[in-house]
């Protein structure tokens, strides 16, 4: 099931090359890269290549545990990112404007739309996301070594700044919806950005007292831990130097990537919603936070 929608996502840096670069940089439409826990088992390995589809000679990127708590640890608990790295992925170049597409099994914390949220938020275009694992996982692994991927089979090379804040927007959705639900975590950061790019706050008073309001106009209580968290991500997002144009591109794009999903009598309203409503939002946001 293909879910993707608006902007946000994760950070990762040096991941073992057990390819060189430029073999990466010259990916082309098609070709799949595969990232992999590196606790895996050789058999696990094999089952979870198979499940991808992956050729015999796919490039490959592992991705440690140590690497996990290096590039997470700042927002996740040390419980929460675990002591072993299983949880894998693949990513498949699209066409050029073909948007994003992400597709999860086993994984239990990190839900498709966080995943395409972050990468989208962090620059990502244009491929086809597949996240798995061998038993149920949190996910972390896998967000890890996405970015990597990319920037490998793309040449690009993504602001650390902007990986950062968008691995702490994943995260502080997730563990918002741990409290609420990951819609109402959803619904909840789309109507600050909509505040936001509306009304620019003046300080970061301004801008706690309006985020304490739109929660609780949504019916939602939030903790200080939550909301401190919320404060400082908003802030730190005004400073990215963001492509909103591109980041709206992809938005629009990702319609024609949602059809089995909007099909479903029960996702289709708000789903719908929230894409329309990030697309409208876009052409505000950017003025908003490159001023």
């Amino acid at each position: 099931m293909f879910k993707k929608v608006m902007p946000f996502f994760l950070s990762m840096l040096l991941i073992m090359s057990i390819v060189p670069i430029v073999t990466f940089a010259d990916a082309s439409v098609g070709d799949i890269i595969v990232t992999l826990g590196e606790d895996l088992s050789e058999g696990q390995k094999q089952t979870l290549l198979e499940e991808m589809n992956a050729p015999e000679d796919v490039m490959t990127v592992t991705v440690s545990n140590e690497e996990e708590h290096k590039y997470l640890g700042n927002y996740i608990s040390k419980a929460l990112i675990g002591t072993r790295a299983l949880s894998s992925s693949s990513i498949t170049i699209g066409e050029k404007d073909a948007g994003l597409s992400v597709e999860t099994k086993n994984i239990n914390w990190v839900t498709d739309e966080m995943y395409a949220n972050a990468l989208i938020t962090a620059g990502v275009k244009d491929a086809d996301i597949y996240v798995t694992a061998p038993t149920e996982v949190s996910g972390t692994a896998a967000l890890t070594g996405l970015i990597k991927a990319y920037e490998l089979s793309s040449d690009e090379v993504i602001p650390e700044e902007q990986k950062q804040v968008a691995n702490e927007e994943l995260v502080t959705t997730a563990k918002l919806s741990d409290s609420i639900g990951a819609d109402k975590a959803t619904e909840l950061m789309t109507k600050i950005k909509d505040d936001i790019a509306s009304n620019p706050p003046a300080t970061e008073d301004d801008l706690r007292k309006r985020i304490k309001q739109i929660a609780s106009d949504s019916g939602i209580e939030l903790t200080q831990e939550e909301l401190d968290g919320l404060v400082a991500l908003f802030n730190r997002m005004k400073n990215l130097d963001i492509d909103w144009d591109q980041m709206k591109s992809q938005l629009e794009n990702a319609r024609e990537n949602l059809d089995e999903f909007l099909n479903k009598d029960e996702t289709q309203s708000f789903i719908q919603k929230i894409i329309d409503f990030f697309i409208a939002l876009i052409d505000g946001i950017k003025g908003v936070f490159q001023s």
